[in-house]
């Protein structure tokens, strides 16, 4: 249960990415991240990634739960923007399963 309630919030996420990107909204980061772009969402992962890697390297448990929360919400940016949906992800992860 506890997975399928994790699931549902990344969808949760998903679904509020999309909408920006329909109905981009004064205001709003995700907005802001899509209209500049796909070098500015890949800047904010490459920091994400950085900031967690030292989190980590500090052995900062609640620091690397933040610094995991912001690199998986903008890759899910990314995703969003290039139209790639968590199932497709989902259906990666399945297919490497397979023996």
């Amino acid at each position: 249960m506890r997975i399928a309630l994790s699931m549902e919030i990344l969808g949760e996420v998903e679904k509020v990415i999309a909408d920006r990107k329909a109905r981009p909204r004064d205001g709003s980061y995700v907005s802001s991240l899509l209209r500049e772009g796909e070098d500015k969402i890949l800047e904010k992962i490459g920091e994400e990634a950085t900031e967690l890697i030292v989190a980590s390297k500090n052995a900062e448990r609640e620091a690397v739960v933040l610094e995991a929360t912001d690199l998986v919400f903008h890759i899910l940016v990314l995703l969003g923007y290039k139209g790639i949906s968590l199932e497709e992800i989902s259906t990666e992860f399945k297919r490497r399963r397979r023996p």
